[in-house]
């Protein structure tokens, strides 16, 4: 049964994403248990504790910095993590050679890469970073610290580069294709192939270069050896044609990636620069919008675009939530109500009050959280790295022993055998494999975040397709979480008006949906509150205080039990009002009952419709809330669950949570987001319901609704299967190219051009369907 409880102030330093037993209870009245137990999932998930050097993996670093370094709860000793910009890294080609530079380096403890938004996230002492700096350096990189270039706001891109040297070398390329089928002397197609060769081929060679030296042969050190090989075999115009080729290759394949980059970064530009401010005195002037304070006062006029998170005090409007919540009809605000920068003031006028600065508002954490979600790898990104290392030394092997085994043995032509090894390495680089997951998974986060669903890791975007069985909260989860006081019977020993003045004043100093209840009800109708000494939360039972001297109890049939006050005539009239799915609490002294009250809560338009889709995907569903088991039967009856639990205490939630997760498959828990700890923490996914306390919400889940709609849960299990299957279709497609070229090979039919294509093409293929999933 739903009770009231106090709301109590306690230390949040820890706000993680499963400790959420630092907030109200709705259902049970249990909600200051404090849990700051630091484990790996609530510090992959907490990227604002990050930011500002709290809880996990705090450091001294700029809080607009969204630290990359996840999965790790404390550091060691002095050690500190430095984020650092690499614009040059973009490929897991550079991961390699940095992994390779700095992992024997005295001082690095640990890297971590987010390709996506090119960070390299190290673990160091701090007297290493000199030394971190210069290996970079000495790799041909441009190091940019994060505290100097933020990663949220983006640092400056590439120069870039003129079009000129790749037009020449595709010139000469092609009249060396020329002079050597029309028969012109050798000496000509040999001097335009060297042209196109150093025109476009200088950068690979410097980095083919690099990778020889630190012992790695990336795609850049085999397709300079490839065409190096081919220029000493007299393959003139082939050696030029791969290295263009590759040129070309390589720059659509950045161009494509970009468009990855960008879906996150567009969300950078939702929020305009400027807002309309109020001054001390009175006049209003356009101000940088990351320069006003919390409380300044902001003008909106019809049209614009919020600025800042804020409340409104003055006017009304409608406002298009999309951008944060992924709704899709537009939202009517007045006073009191709250706005999120980056919507849309569609109508109306107004003036709010800020309450969050610019690096602190709701687009800014979904911003933040997101670029943190693409440095948790995903499953299957975990085991294409690790396949990768194994593929490559394979790969390599396989070529020396076609250059070498086939001559010396079986009577083959050196210069044949030679050209068929060259040609493998070619398409020995795994790019086209390992580029397709994370851009894949990037894609699916940002397609997400579109529709108001803020995935907190590639892990738990490709994890939820294996759920079977989904555990909701009822209260602001199932129903809107506003309850009404529907019934009193008052028992006589009392006046009426009296009772409900006790009962009132008891339910005041609580934040409960029920409390509230009873307190809005008692104010409508002019009943005065007293009072209240000594006043005590009693968790999963109720409250207790003393008023005018004597104790009083205000709780649920569970505390009432307790106290011995039951009787015949008592259960018979809780029974008939639990049985409508109405919540009744009960005012008692030590003498006996009072007065009964029943509250009831409405169903969330869109319950039914959202557990109905759930069912058709095989997805079966239960309730878990602290009411009575009547109301939880009565709720679940009009909404479809399969299984209604109620009477549980937050202990009893995560039971329940664990005979699931033990005879069943993967289990997600849904709830407000500030609630539920234990349920959620043991959950495979947490579900966190966004509308009631957005930025707690993006800080605390493993995944966010950014407003109360529950359709979204199935669009994200629908997004999660569909994510895996283009993840598989990207692993098989470029292993299945690489399979049959390499038999293409060994037979003699290919040649070095059409490997290119197959390696890079194949690059091209995966990411462009990975994309696909921006389309959603």
């Amino acid at each position: 049964m739903s009770v009231p409880t106090q709301h109590k102030e306690h230390d949040h330093a820890h706000s993680h994403k499963h400790d959420h037993a630092h907030s109200r209870e709705h259902d049970h009245a249990h909600p200051h248990e404090h849990d700051h137990s630091h484990d790996d999932k609530a510090c992959a998930t907490s990227p604002t504790a990050l930011n500002r050097g709290t809880g996990c993996c705090g450091d001294h670093h700029s809080e607009n910095v969204p630290l990359l370094k996840l999965g790790k709860s404390t550091l060691s000793g002095d050690a500190v993590l430095t984020p650092i910009r690499i614009m040059q890294m973009d490929c897991p080609t550079e991961e390699a050679l940095l992994r390779k530079k700095l992992g024997g380096m005295t001082g690095v403890s640990d890297m971590e890469f987010n390709l996506m938004q090119r960070v390299l996230t190290v673990t160091h002492e701090p007297q290493a970073m000199d030394a971190i700096l210069a290996g970079i350096r000495s790799l041909g990189f441009t190091p940019e610290l994060a505290n100097e270039t933020s990663v949220t706001e983006g640092a400056a891109s590439e120069p870039v580069k003129p079009w000129w040297p790749l037009t020449l070398a595709g010139c000469a390329a092609l009249a060396s294709e020329v002079a050597h089928w029309t028969g012109l002397p050798e000496w000509v197609a040999a001097v335009l192939a060297l042209i196109a060769v150093l025109a476009c081929g200088i950068t690979t060679y410097k980095k083919g270069w690099i990778a020889v030296r630190n012992g790695n042969l990336n795609i850049n050190a085999l397709m300079s050896i490839a065409v190096t090989g081919a220029l000493l075999l007299g393959q003139w115009p082939e050696a030029a044609m791969v290295m263009v080729l590759f040129t070309i290759a390589e720059l659509i394949e950045a161009k494509s990636l970009d468009r990855a980059r960008n879906a996150i970064a567009g969300l950078m530009q939702l929020a305009p620069e400027q807002a309309t401010v109020q001054q001390d005195d009175g006049t209003w002037m356009t101000t940088e919008a990351k320069t006003v304070v919390l409380n300044a006062r902001v003008r909106v006029k019809p049209g614009e675009r919020i600025a800042l998170d804020g409340q409104i005090v003055s006017g009304r409007s409608t406002i298009n939530q999309a951008p944060i919540t992924g709704e899709s009809l537009p939202v009517e605000k007045s006073e009191g109500d709250a706005v999120f920068a980056g919507t849309i003031n569609e109508s109306g006028s107004f003036e709010y009050l800020v309450t969050a600065t610019a690096g602190d508002s709701t687009l800014a954490r979904i911003i933040h959280a997101i670029q943190a979600a693409q440095g948790v790898r995903a499953p299957t990104q975990r085991f294409v790295d690790k396949f990768a290392r194994v593929y490559t030394p394979i790969v390599l092997a396989i070529a020396v022993a076609v250059a070498i085994l086939p001559p010396m043995f079986m009577g083959g032509e050196w210069f044949a055998w030679i050209y068929k090894a060259l040609v493998l390495l070619v398409i020995a680089c795994p790019c086209a494999l390992v580029i397709s997951t994370p851009v894949t998974i990037v894609s699916g986060l940002a397609a997400a975040a579109r529709h108001g669903i803020l995935i907190k890791g590639g892990v738990y975007l490709e994890e939820g397709r294996k759920l079977e069985w989904l555990a909701l909260d009822k209260t602001g989860t199932l129903t809107h979480g506003k309850p009404v006081q529907t019934d009193f019977t008052w028992l006589g020993r009392k006046g009426g008006d009296e009772v409900r003045s006790l009962a009132a004043s008891l339910a005041s100093r609580s934040d409960h949906p029920v409390s509230r209840a009873l307190s809005e009800a008692a104010k409508r109708d002019g009943i005065p509150h007293q009072d209240v000494a000594d006043f005590e939360a009693l968790p999963g039972r109720g409250t207790r205080g003393v008023i005018a001297g004597s104790l009083y109890y205000l709780g649920n049939h569970r505390l009432i039990h307790e106290q011995g006050l039951c009787s015949d005539e008592l259960e018979a009239r809780l029974s008939a009002l639990e049985e409508q799915g109405k919540t009744v609490i009960l005012l008692a002294d030590s003498q006996g009952v009072y007065g009964l009250f029943a509250v009831a809560d409405t169903v969330k338009e869109h319950s039914r419709e959202a557990l109905a889709d759930l069912h058709a995907m095989g997805i079966k569903t239960l309730m878990l809330t602290g009411d009575n088991t009547h109301t939880a039967r009565a709720i679940a009856a009009q909404v479809g669950i399969d299984e209604a639990h109620g009477d549980l205490l937050p202990e009893d939630k995560l039971r329940v949570i664990e005979e699931k997760l033990a005879g069943s498959g993967a289990v997600g828990m849904v709830g407000d987001g500030i609630n539920d700890g234990p349920a959620l923490a043991r959950a495979d996914i947490g579900f966190a319901m966004g509308a009631a306390g957005t930025g707690t919400a993006i800080e605390t889940a493993d995944v966010a609704l950014m407003d109360d709609d529950l359709r979204k849960l199935p669009r994200f299990i629908r997004l999660s299967r569909e994510t895996h299957a283009l993840l598989v279709q990207n692993i098989t497609l470029a292993l299945g190219i690489k399979a049959v070229f390499l038999v293409l090979t060994l037979m003699g039919a290919g040649t070095m051009w059409m490997a290119v294509f197959a390696d890079v093409g194949t690059s091209l293929l995966v990411v462009a369907n990975g994309l696909r999933l921006l389309r959603k």
